[in-house]
């Protein structure tokens, strides 16, 4: 066989891959490939003479190509991986009597029909034509229609995409914003997305319908403490392990759940007005206090120092060093105290009560340093900012449905909003400066907010009752929230902390939905 072909001259099949591997594909056109016949780049050099053998040309006349240089994929096996097209009538009978190529086979498989919605969309007109790139399918086909994959070809291009919709295959978006539903989803410059429903719902059989109880807190070791009735249960994160800690008795009930900051001892205020310690590791009691005379609503731990509120009207601190019941008595509520949270620098406790009031007091006070009496309505639901110091949320009741901001550095009321229901729960993100709140009459809803816009980021529903109890997992990602609908949920809310490391406190992160008993 002779090499020494003319430069002009089509060189054999044979000598396409010999010739392939020694000097680059001259940019001569091909009659069925339309990107095979544009201009691949300019030579920067005039071309040897037709006459001169391609061998002889010296190294100063021949073509020079560029970095622009676009491959043909002609030779590319397609149908390998089932991407080629089905072929017209026009490329059976063009091709009947030769070897059959890629682009003779089929693109009726599951798999094309999604890559090609994934990549452009499943209302992707066909581009008019056909090219090397495209399965070499013949220039004179007629266009198949939109969303037969059978007839069309598997890569097609958008007539308009914005530059900033970027598409990620195979990753879960929300059902509303998916071009393809459980596919991909469009991330653009908007908001962060927020899964609408729950991963997980556990049943919490004889959970209480009652605004005035906190029976659900998550601890810094990833373990969940819920009352039920007169038990206390908890329920590991890692591994749903569920362990009974404490039953009360026919005689009495749960009212209240708090974890201490180390996530080792919980304390549990009881219908009867008692305080118990309990230590978690070794399901064992070690200190029961019976200093209020009615039951025990609320709890929040400062380090050692356990406060207590209860419908006797009264917060009592006890110190769990010391050996008498409560170390002082905190008066000023007129009826009772429903909510109570300490600020994460430990400077400021906050209390709100049935009597529509919301408190501060200092580490050292009887009385309250702060008075806010803007609320129409019982104030359960009391959030610090971790994010700026100072900063306090507060939700109203029924009659009030408003949540406020307050900055009691300089004792101003700064912003109210109006979220048309009551309001049972507020949480702030630890990682990022949002926050969640739990409502009750009339829409049972879960709201994220982003602050200080205090715009709506997502609105979550579910629950048939009234939202009564959240908790935050110790990452910061994930919420719990409880009803009198006896169920708990877990949610996927807040994204992560920047500098959160792989190995993660938190185990409960799965995307996949479950549903499971809690004892």
């Amino acid at each position: 066989m002779d090499h020494h072909h003319h430069q002009g001259a089509p060189p054999s099949p044979m000598q396409n891959s010999a010739a392939a591997s020694s000097k680059p594909p001259t940019p001569t056109s091909t009659p069925n490939s339309r990107l095979a016949s544009l201009p691949f780049s300019r030579p920067s050099s005039t071309p040897p003479h037709p006459s001169t053998p391609a061998s002889a040309a010296s190294p100063a006349s021949r073509t020079i190509y560029s970095d622009r240089f676009i491959p043909s994929r002609t030779g590319s096996n397609l149908a390998l991986f089932d991407l080629a097209p089905s072929p017209s009538p026009h490329d059976t009978a063009a091709a009947s009597g030769t070897t059959a190529s890629s682009g003779s086979a089929t693109a009726t498989s599951p798999y094309c029909a999604l890559l090609r919605a994934a990549l452009f969309g499943p209302d992707t007109p066909d581009r008019v034509g056909s090219s090397a790139t495209a399965c070499s399918s013949s220039s004179s086909a007629a266009a198949s229609p939109v969303g037969t994959p059978s007839t069309g070809n598997i890569f097609r291009f958008k007539a308009e995409v914005p530059r900033n919709a970027k598409r990620a295959l195979f990753s879960g978006g929300d059902d509303e914003d998916a071009l393809y539903p459980g596919v991909f989803s469009t991330r653009g410059a908007g908001p962060r997305k927020i899964a609408r429903s729950p991963y997980k719902v556990l049943d919490a059989p004889a959970l209480q319908d009652d605004f005035y109880l906190n029976l659900v807190d998550w601890s810094s070791h990833n373990v969940l403490a819920v009352g039920l009735g007169n038990c206390v249960y908890l329920w590991n994160a890692c591994s749903s392990k569920v362990t009974k800690l404490c039953d009360l008795g026919a005689d009495d009930n749960v009212c209240s759940v708090g974890w201490a900051q180390r996530g080792t001892h919980l304390a549990v205020g009881t219908n009867q007005g008692k305080v118990q310690i309990w230590d978690a590791t070794r399901c064992k009691r070690i200190r029961t206090m019976e200093s209020h005379r009615q039951r025990v609503g609320a709890l929040a731990w400062s380090s050692s120092l356990l406060s207590s509120g209860s419908r006797d009207k009264t917060i009592l601190h006890h110190d769990i060093r010391a050996q008498d019941d409560y170390v002082s008595k905190l008066t000023g509520h007129k009826s009772e105290v429903c909510g109570l949270k300490w600020s994460y620098d430990n400077r400021q406790l906050a209390s709100g009560g049935n009597d529509n009031r919301l408190f501060v007091w200092n580490p050292h006070s009887v009385q309250p340093v702060l008075k806010y009496n803007e609320h129409t309505a019982a104030v359960k639901a009391i959030a610090w900012s971790p994010h700026l110091h100072g900063l306090l949320a507060s939700g109203g009741g029924t009659a009030d449905r408003c949540i406020r901001f307050w900055n009691t550095t300089t004792n101003t009321h700064l912003s109210c909003m109006d979220t048309g229901s009551q309001v049972c729960n507020l949480v702030w993100s630890k990682n990022v400066n949002e926050l969640v709140s739990t409502h009750g009459y009339s829409q049972n809803q879960i709201i994220v907010w982003r602050y200080p816009t205090m715009s709506k980021l997502a609105t979550l529903t579910g629950h048939t009752y009234r939202v009564l109890y959240l908790a935050i997992s110790p990452d910061g990602q994930t919420i719990v929230t409880g009803a009198g609908d006896e169920t708990l949920r877990f949610w996927n809310v807040f994204p992560s902390p920047k500098s959160q490391s792989s190995d993660s406190l938190s185990c409960v992160g799965a995307t996949s939905y479950a549903r499971s008993y809690i004892r």
